[in-house]
This record gives structure tokens, sequence and C-alpha cells, in this order.
């Protein structure tokens, strides 16, 4: 099968700025001041799908898989992105339509008869998921939040202060109010809490592949450094790291490292001691997700 793009070109330059490929894989063109006003051409272009373990080797290939990973045709990992920030250039994303930084000036003059107001809403080489793909039974309180690339599935609220990156997202029912990283899966029926982050593979050495399960919670202002199993739990405002040291119910000291990706654990800080302890639990501790919210269809 192959897919239809629509691209925009930088006219000085040839530099292909960004790719569209609609869901439906019809030739349908997009418009934009800075189209009109001749800053920038507009063209078709056809890809076949792509090999997914063979790195992408051009701008519209790098498109078309952060597509695919937005239309939830992938799953985050799944697909190779060797090599996709040399591919994908810094772009001006303007109410006038995406430029090369560059141009802000020639574009921001040039508007000038079309009594229209420039305003630059990020330069950076993603754009907002929402510009490019429409996610099904998805609420997202700010799209500027989530960027193309992200997987959310059906059934995923993204609040306002939510984030979710590239290669990252969810697999169901999901809240998330915290921040999931690049490689970051997240489980159905779990919340990521208000200000919480999970270590991606763009930290560090980039190579831990964390993740959260089923029915689990990583509560306000917390944040981990390993992936949590099936019905989990990290207190509000405790950081687990690899190396945090945990006691368990028997008294031993083990790295957190070592209960990475078990079920049925809590974490907590001894208020007293300040020690992070590690006890048994289950999802009806903490309640589940309000069902309620999540059917967003």
């Amino acid at each position: 099968m192959k897919r239809v793009g629509h691209k925009y070109i930088d006219v000085e330059t040839g530099t292909t700025i960004d790719t569209w490929f609609p869901r439906s894989n019809k030739q349908i063109k997009r418009g934009c001041l800075a189209l009109k006003l001749g800053l920038i051409k507009a063209e078709f272009v056809e890809l076949s799908l792509p090999d997914v373990d063979q790195p992408p080797t051009s701008t519209a290939e790098a498109y078309l898989r952060l597509h695919l990973l937005s239309e939830c045709a992938v799953l985050p990992n799944e697909i190779n992105l060797e090599g996709l920030f040399s591919l994908l250039p810094n772009v001006a994303w303007t109410s006038a339509g995406p430029v090369l930084p560059a141009r802000i000036e020639q574009l921001r003059e040039a508007l000038v008869s079309e009594n229209h107001h420039l305003t630059v809403t990020s330069i950076d080489k993603f754009p907002r998921m929402t510009d490019y793909v429409i996610p099904q039974g998805v609420r997202i309180g700010d799209a500027d939040r989530v960027r193309l690339g992200a997987h959310l599935a059906p059934g995923t609220t993204v609040m306002h202060e939510g984030f979710v990156n590239f290669n990252a997202g969810t697999l169901g029912d999901c809240m998330i109010e915290g921040r999931v990283t690049p490689g970051v899966i997240i489980g159905k029926n779990s919340d990521v809490g208000a200000g919480s982050s999970i270590m991606g593979t763009l930290s560090g050495g980039g190579k831990q592949v964390n993740s959260i399960g089923e029915r689990s919670l990583l509560g306000a202002n917390a944040g981990i450094g390993i992936s949590l199993g099936d019905e989990c739990i990290v207190e509000a405002g405790l950081y687990v790291t690899a190396g945090t040291k945990v006691t368990l119910p028997d008294g031993k000291v083990v790295a957190a490292k070592e209960l990475s990706g078990h079920s049925g654990v809590l974490f907590r800080r001894n208020s007293l001691s300040g020690a992070v302890e590690v006890i048994a639990t289950n999802a009806k501790v903490w309640g589940g997700i309000n069902a309620n919210l999540h059917a967003n269809n």
C-alpha cells in the first residue's frame, strides 16, 4: 500500500518543511498565506508504507512514520526512528503557515497587504499532532502539549497540563495530567498524575525503555525512572529512579531497578525516617480512573 502526502517546501532552499498524510489517502491540497505569498511551495508525494525495521531516509518518510504512530497504526518502539531529528528541519509554526525560522521577517513584511497579525506558536522540529492527525475517542485539553507522533488510544484524556511526546502514548482509557516522554507506554486504566513525569528514551543514555502497566497510579508531582507493572502506585511527590534505595516488607534494602516491571507494589516515603518503602497493594487502594471521564466518543 502507498500513502499520498502533501508537502510544503521552502522556495529559496528547496528544504522540505513538512508533509501531511490524510487518513483518507486522497490527494488533498492545503493552503496558507505563506504559500499564497510565495515563500513556500507545495507538491504531492507518494510513499510506500515503511519497513518498520529500517530507519527513515527523508523528511517526508519521517513524517509518515509520525503519522502512523498518531493514527495508532503502530505502537511506540515498534517502528525505527533512528536519525529522525536530522531529517526534521527546525520550523517556525505560524498562523500564516509553516516556514523556516529565517523567513519570519520576510513573511511578516509580505503579510502587510493581507492585514494579518502574525503569531508564531513555536519554533521546533515537531508540530502539534492535532494539525495533522485527529485521534479517535480522545480528549486533549491543550493541543500545544501533544506532538505529532504521540500514540493516543481511544479513551485517553490529556488534561491541560498533560504532555505527550512523539513515540510515546497510551493503550486505552487513561488520564494523562503529567509528562509522557519518548518511548514510554501507559497501560489501560492508569493515571499519570498532575506534574508527574516518566523518564524516557531521550533521557540519560537513551536505552532504557520505561512503561506503566494497567490500573496503576503515578501520583501528583511524582516520577519514575523504572517501569511499573499492573496495579502499582507511586505516592505523590516521590521520584523513584533506578538507583533509589527502597526497603522491602521484610526489611531488605534493594535498588528500585530490581522491582522494575513488578506488579502490585506501592512506593511511599516514610514521613518519619524519610526512607522509601515498598508494600504490596492493588488498584482498589486508589479506586481507579473515573470511567465517566473516558467516554470520549
